[in-house]
C-alpha cells in the first residue's frame, strides 16, 4: 500500500481512532468500580461532617458511619417512610441520585439519622457554573440547624467556591431554625433578609452563588417540611430519663413515698 496515499491517511487514523477508544473504555470500565467507591466515601465524608463527626479519617469514614449511623431512610413529600438504605452496605444517595429524584413522579428523598440525635437530609441545586449540594444536621426537634456541609462543581475559586472552603461560612448556620411559610431560609445580603433566625449572611463577592443556594435550601427544607412537621420532637415532649442496669435509657416514672409512720 501506498503509504503516501490519501486511502492509507484515512484507514491509519480510523484503525488508531478505534483503538484509542477501545483503550479508554476499557479503562473506563475498570476504574468504575474504585470511582463510584471514592464517590460513595467522600458521600458519606460530608454526611458525617453534617451529623457532626468532622475530621473523620478517610480510612474509617465507612466504619464510622456504620457505627453511628441509627437508620436511613426514603421519604415522600407527604412526610411518609416508603423505603430504607442499606446501612450495612453504606447505600448512599448520591448527587446524580437526589437530581433524579427532583424530575421523579414518586419522590424518595433519604433521611440520614444518627445515634447522637442528629438527622442529616441532603439538598442539591444549580449554582452559578454549576451544580452546588450540601448536608444539613438538624437537631431532635427538625427546626435547629446543628451543622453543616457544602459542595460545587464549579464554582469560582475565593468566591462562589466559599460555600464549601470558609469554615466561617458553615459556623454562621449553626442554630439557626428553619422557617415557616413560603421563605423557609435565606441566605442573602443582611439588608434583604426577612427572617434573622432563618438566614444567614450571602458570601461578600459571591451573590449569584449564595443566593442559589439559599434557593436550594428553601427548596428542599419545603421537600421536607412534612417530614420535619411530623417526626420533629417538641421541646414539651420530652421527658427526663435514667439510665438502667443495661445502659438504656427509660423515662422516670413517679414512685410512691413510702409511709413511713405506722398507723
Amino acid at each position: 500500500m501506498n503509504t503516501n496515499s490519501n486511502t492509507y491517511t484515512v484507514v491509519y487514523s480510523i484503525i488508531l481512532v478505534v483503538i484509542v477508544a477501545a483503550v479508554l473504555a476499557f479503562a473506563a470500565m475498570f476504574l468504575k468500580p474504585t470511582q463510584d467507591a471514592n464517590v460513595k466515601k467522600d458521600t458519606i465524608g460530608q454526611i458525617l461532617t453534617a451529623a457532626t463527626f468532622a475530621g473523620v479519617q478517610d480510612a474509617d469514614i465507612l466504619d464510622t458511619y456504620k457505627a453511628e449511623i441509627e437508620s436511613a431512610i426514603l421519604v415522600d413529600f407527604n412526610g411518609e417512610e416508603v423505603g430504607t438504605l442499606n446501612i450495612d452496605e453504606c447505600e448512599v444517595y448520591g448527587n446524580s441520585d437526589l437530581k433524579r429524584q427532583i424530575a421523579a413522579e414518586q419522590k424518595a428523598l433519604p433521611v440520614y439519622i444518627f445515634k447522637n440525635g442528629v438527622t442529616v437530609v441532603p439538598c442539591y441545586g444549580a449554582g452559578l457554573w454549576g451544580p452546588i449540594w450540601g448536608y444539613v444536621g438538624l437537631e431532635g426537634d427538625l427546626k435547629t440547624i446543628k451543622a453543616v456541609r457544602f459542595g460545587h462543581k464549579g464554582e469560582t475559586p475565593g468566591l462562589g467556591a466559599k460555600i464549601a472552603d470558609e469554615p466561617w461560612f458553615a459556623e454562621s448556620f449553626v442554630g439557626k431554625v428553619i422557617g415557616a411559610g413560603e421563605v423557609l431560609f435565606e441566605v442573602a445580603k443582611p439588608a434583604n433578609r426577612q427572617l434573622p433566625e432563618s438566614g444567614v449572611d450571602a458570601i461578600s463577592g459571591a451573590t449569584i452563588t449564595s443566593q442559589a443556594l439559599g434557593v436550594t435550601l428553601n427548596q428542599w427544607f419545603g421537600f421536607y417540611q412534612n417530614y420535619f412537621a411530623k417526626n420533629g420532637i417538641a421541646a414539651e415532649e420530652v421527658v427526663d430519663a435514667v439510665i438502667n442496669e443495661t445502659g438504656e435509657l427509660e423515662p422516670v416514672t413517679e414512685v410512691e413515698p413510702a409511709n413511713t409512720v405506722e398507723e
